[in-house]
């Protein structure tokens, strides 16, 4: 969708949603089918990427690759640790499933 702001989106789906931060976190939740989407940033390793892209795949969910690092993930989360990857499991507020 034209316009929306990625990271104040992501930022609104922290705050007002459930997400879980995390490659085990986002692994288990494409599993069990709980994740309407997963974020990975830009940074993260490969194999893990190509497994989570995979499993999104499976079980057509959505996946959207943030362009910064996990440390600006993480800062755009307002959280003091990087996240490489992050499923969202109920939106809130945003409209991150949009972007």
């Amino acid at each position: 969708m034209a316009g929306i702001d990625s990271g104040k989106e992501i930022r609104r789906a922290v705050d007002t949603g459930k997400v879980l931060f995390g490659t085990k976190g986002a692994e288990k939740s494409l599993k069990n089918g709980s994740a309407k989407l997963i974020i990975i940033a830009g940074n993260c390793p490969k194999t893990v990427r190509e497994k989570l892209v995979s499993l999104a795949e499976i079980g057509k969910t959505p996946h959207f690759e943030f362009a910064g690092t996990g440390l600006d993930l993480g800062s755009v989360c307002g959280k003091p640790f990087t996240i490489t990857v992050m499923s969202v499991q109920d939106e809130g507020k945003s409209k991150v499933l949009g972007i």
